[in-house]
Order: structure tokens, then sequence, then C-alpha cells
């Protein structure tokens, strides 16, 4: 079996089956690849072995004894009880369908095995995903993704800040920086991560992953601040962008699917035109758009949105 380079443990598999022959026939296809495998039967066996065994990969039955492997796959996405990186595998006790796989896909899974198992395609297919999982477990043990929401740490944030800021300036293009935190919090934009951190609640992570761009980066700024730093953004451009990462945070459902309550959103910005004319590092940008932040709740009037240069301020919305 593969694994994660410099990883010395084997990949652990979580088998979730109400049918004891179906855990038995895949322990003896995973158990002599290397594989440790652990055994549930229920949905709530299954939470509670996923939180604290923490697997590397799940196979779990589409209908357990007493509930739908569909709304555990749900509940373990929504809790972060796995790592965003950990596979998903749904099994059928028949050849899954179209529809079978799309189900699957939307509950979270990244795929369906149906019976007859074919022992060559778990394998192969286990043998993609792991490695990536334990990959991804290296990145957080190095210190530059955030534990709790899969974005970005302090850490992780200022560097890849810094990797933008150096291709900007090669290109003279513009660099901005949002900062957005959810009120009251009063440490959001001063402590870093670690001290007594609050739960983050996961729609407003798949909220900023999900309104921003792909070339943007991400991370966690403070125990309830998160920080976005956006190439080819200049400062009007920033406000925009805070404008409509607050929007999709407000927009979105919480994890139980139901229309989040009004959530109240101080946000602060900065960017410049011209990154490589700019007396500043991207540290600094990040820490403008930080004490903009501060303004909304010190400067009056009071206001929800503020740029680091920004006299004018913007309504609270309604």
């Amino acid at each position: 079996m593969r694994t994660q380079a410099g990883s010395a443990r084997p990949g652990v598999v979580l088998i979730a089956s109400k049918r004891e022959w179906t855990s038995r026939s895949l322990e003896t296809i995973l158990a002599p690849r290397g594989y440790v495998v652990l055994k549930t039967y229920t949905a709530l066996q299954t939470l509670e072995r996923a939180r604290r065994d923490q697997p590397d990969a799940i196979l779990i039955d589409a209908q357990l004894a007493d509930g739908s492997g569909h709304d555990v796959c749900r509940e373990l996405r929504a809790r972060g009880a796995v790592t965003p990186s950990t596979p998903i595998l749904f099994t059928l006790p028949r050849p899954p369908t179209r529809r079978d796989r799309l189900d699957a896909l939307r509950a979270g899974a990244w795929a369906c095995f149906g019976e007859p198992l074919d022992a060559e395609e778990v394998v192969a297919v286990l043998g993609a995903l792991v490695p990536a999982k334990l990959d991804a477990d290296c990145a957080r043990s190095e210190g530059l993704v955030d534990e709790a929401t899969g974005l970005y740490n302090v850490r992780g944030l200022t560097r890849r800040a810094r990797e933008l800021a150096s291709l900007a300036s090669r290109n003279h293009g513009a660099l901005a920086c949002v900062v957005l935190a959810p009120e009251p919090s009063t440490a959001a934009a001063d402590a870093a991560p670690g001290d007594g951190d609050p739960v983050v609640p996961r729609y407003i992570v798949r909220a900023l992953q999900a309104a921003g761009r792909r070339s943007d980066a991400i991370g966690r700024w403070g125990p309830s601040a998160f920080a976005v730093v956006a190439l080819e953004t200049n400062a009007a451009q920033a406000r925009r962008l805070a404008e409509r990462l607050a929007d999709a945070i407000r927009g979105a459902p919480d994890d139980s699917a139901r229309p989040t309550p009004a959530v109240r959103l101080q946000a602060g910005y900065d960017g410049v035109a011209d990154f490589h004319a700019a007396s500043i590092d991207p540290v600094d940008l990040m820490l403008r758009a930080t004490a903009a932040l501060r303004k909304t709740r010190t400067h009056p009037p009071r206001s929800w949105l503020r740029g680091f240069d920004e006299d004018e301020v913007a309504p609270e919305p309604t």
C-alpha cells in the first residue's frame, strides 16, 4: 500500500455496515494490504468512532440499521468530524446506478461501490485517495492549515500572501486584502487562533470558499476572523469583494440546511493598484485591512465596512 511519504503508520479504514458479511469481506481485502480496519454497525457508532479515531477513509453502507448512510455522511461533513480531505465511499447491495452515484456525491461521498465487490477496484481507489488524505494531514501538521476549518492558518495565509505579492510585484499588478468577522468579535482581529478558539460555523467557511476565486488566499486570521488576499484587486474592487463575501455568508444555509439567523458582520479592507510601487509588504496590507476592521467598532459613526484610507462608511445592511 502506498502511504504519504515520511509517514510510518498504515492507513486506517473505518467500515460501517449493518451486514457482518460485508464488513468481513472488505476486511479480508484490505487487511492483507496493510490497512488497519475498524468496524461499526450503526449510524451513532459511526459518528462517534469517526470523531474519536479520525480514519483515513470511511466505507459506509447506504443504509445502516438505525439510519441512512447519506445522512451519516452529511453529519460527518457538517460537524467537521472528519477532515475535508477524508474520502467517504458508499457501498450498496447491488450495482450502483447513475442516480446512486449522484446521491452519494451530493451527500459528500467520493465514490460508490456495489455488490459483488470488485476487490481490485476497491484497493485501487483507496490507493489513490488515502495517500492524498495523508499528504493533506502532513500539510496540517506542518502548521499551514487551520485544523478546525481546513483553510490557511495565520502562518499559511502569510506565506501564501507573500507568494501572491511577489507575483503582483513582478506584473505591476494590484493586490488587496479583506478581513471579515461576525459581530460580536471583541478579540477576533487581535488574537491568533489557538487560544480558546470558538467553534466556527461551517456555513461561513463554505460561503467564503464558494464566493472566493481560485486565485484568492483564504484563511483564518483570528478566532472568529477570516482574511482573503486577492490578486488583481485594487481598493475599490476590494470593497466590492467584501460586500460579495458578506452577502454569501448572510445567504448561506446553516449546517441543518435551514436559513441562518441574521448574522451581523464587520469588515475592513485595503488594496493597492500597483504592488511593485507600493511601500508596504503583504503583511502590512493584511494589518491595514485589520486596522480598518477595528475602525468599524471604534470610529463613529458605526458601520459594518471600512477601508483603511476611507472616511466614508458603509451603512449597516437592513
